[in-house]
């Protein structure tokens, strides 16, 4: 083992390292929005793109529930199967059983986002749903995710709910979030899935899973889709949906979008469980060191990155201490939003939690910011009955709002937090922005 300085000096020349390459990134090039393909109208339908490897056994288990629910959204569709370098005969199995489905055949194995990619060149319709062929969709999966861009006509992406067989943890959600960085601890990766509350739908979250998630296409493409730079899979989807916050296109949880995943059925097959441990880990370092743009905000994650290498994969060091790997790892072009970077995380840090209500549609809609006291229907009793409210307020962890309020409001929004606090101000932003709304009131009543 090193002795502690040596890995302190280490430990230093790696930060230094990165914040260099943070510099250089920001110096390099400036920032620009990528440009929306406006040549042809988008056709309203989903593409549904699943990449398979020796999948046929899953492929004969899954796809008729697919066609199916596909079938019943009420949507237009098509599923496009890219065959990634399989020897069990899936193109010609599919071929007979499932003749709709069009295959995209490769004969050496494709990364997962290299897959994902070329299945979405191929699509022909506006909406993209990647699924893993070890996803078991219930029905109603696609018409919930549909639902969830009427919520939001700026949506990047909508994360289906994510289930395991009763015997599994549940180590998804499809609620996706960030740790703050003063909070980790060297034990701690810092990506986790929130547990979602009973009547919660449509809060915003980190990224949609790539294996269950639906996407705008013409986003996606414009994004250059999963970055191909992750290699062989794991965090390409968390890079492309901070990349699409970045750029103002948020991703939101859809909580009638229910999957089960067998997970690792596919995965589990040609790596080891801790060759996949330390994939994940040298991804997110490659995930810090591409996608954050503020070194601020990049510097608090990364100093816990590199300890957290140290200890679970320290073979990889040298992904942080060699100026050529980490200088590769951060040549991308920026994207705007830097000074927005830490709302975003605010955000998406699993503190904020949307609610819809019950209330019906009215002309005028109001943001009312309730404080501390959301657990009355007292502090909109000032509201005129004639308008639209949309109700933020404080609450305890865990807390849901009873059956009045919902009465009442047409969304409730919850902050795990207290006044001040960063991710109540972007819960406010983020659903004036989303509901058009132009009139907010503060109404906070007495204490009893």
């Amino acid at each position: 083992m090193p002795c502690p300085t040596m890995a302190n000096m280490r430990d230093g020349l790696a930060m230094a390292l990165g914040i260099a390459a943070m510099t250089w990134k920001a110096m390099r090039r400036s920032a620009r929005l990528p440009r929306l393909d406006n040549s042809r109208p988008p056709v309203a339908g989903i593409s549904v793109i699943i990449p398979s490897r020796h999948g046929r056994q899953l492929l004969e288990q899954m796809l008729a529930g697919v066609e199916a629910d596909l079938a019943a959204s009420g949507q237009e569709g098509e599923i496009v199967v890219v065959d990634n370098g399989s020897s069990d005969d899936t193109g010609g199995y599919l071929r007979r059983a499932h003749p709709a489905v069009r295959v995209e055949a490769h004969g050496d194995p494709l990364s997962f986002a290299g897959a994902a990619n070329r299945g979405a060149a191929l699509a022909r319709y506006a909406r993209l749903c990647l699924l893993n062929n070890d996803m078991e969709i219930e029905p109603g999966f696609f018409r919930a995710l549909a639902e969830a861009f009427s919520e939001d006509p700026a949506l990047f992406c909508a994360s289906a709910q994510i289930f395991f067989p009763p015997a599994a943890r549940r180590e998804e959600t499809g609620k996706t979030a960030l740790r703050r960085a003063e909070d980790l601890t060297p034990d701690d990766y810092p990506v986790f899935c929130d547990l979602p509350l009973e009547g919660e739908n449509f809060s915003p979250v980190l990224y949609g899973s790539g294996g269950c998630s639906l996407y705008d296409r013409e986003k996606f493409l414009a994004l250059g889709g999963f970055d191909e730079f992750y290699q062989p899979a794991y965090v390409e989807d968390l890079d492309l949906g901070y990349r699409a916050w970045l750029c103002g296109w948020p991703s939101i949880y859809a909580a009638s979008a229910r999957v089960l995943h067998h997970h690792r059925a596919t995965s589990g097959r040609f790596y080891k469980q801790e060759e996949l441990n330390r994939l994940l880990e040298v991804n997110h370092v490659r995930f810090l060191l591409r996608g954050m743009q503020s070194a601020e905000v990049f510097s608090g994650y990364y100093q816990q990155a590199i300890a957290r290498l140290r200890r679970v994969a320290p073979a990889e060091l040298a992904l942080v201490t060699e100026p050529r790997q980490v200088f590769r790892a951060a040549a991308r072009p920026r994207l705007p939003g830097r000074d927005r970077e830490k709302g975003i995380l605010d955000l998406t840090g699993g503190a904020v939690r949307f609610f819809p209500g019950r209330a019906p549609a009215r002309g005028r809609r109001m943001l009312v910011s309730a404080g501390s006291h959301a657990s009355s229907p007292r502090c909109i009793e000032q509201v005129p009955n004639s308008t639209e409210i949309y109700l933020a307020a404080f609450c305890r962890p865990g807390a849901a709002p009873d059956e009045r309020l919902l009465e009442l409001c047409r969304v409730v929004i919850y902050v795990e937090g207290k006044a001040g606090d960063g991710p109540y101000r972007a819960a406010l932003q983020h659903a004036q922005r989303r509901y058009s709304i132009s009139d907010t009131v503060c109404v906070e009543p007495a204490w009893e």
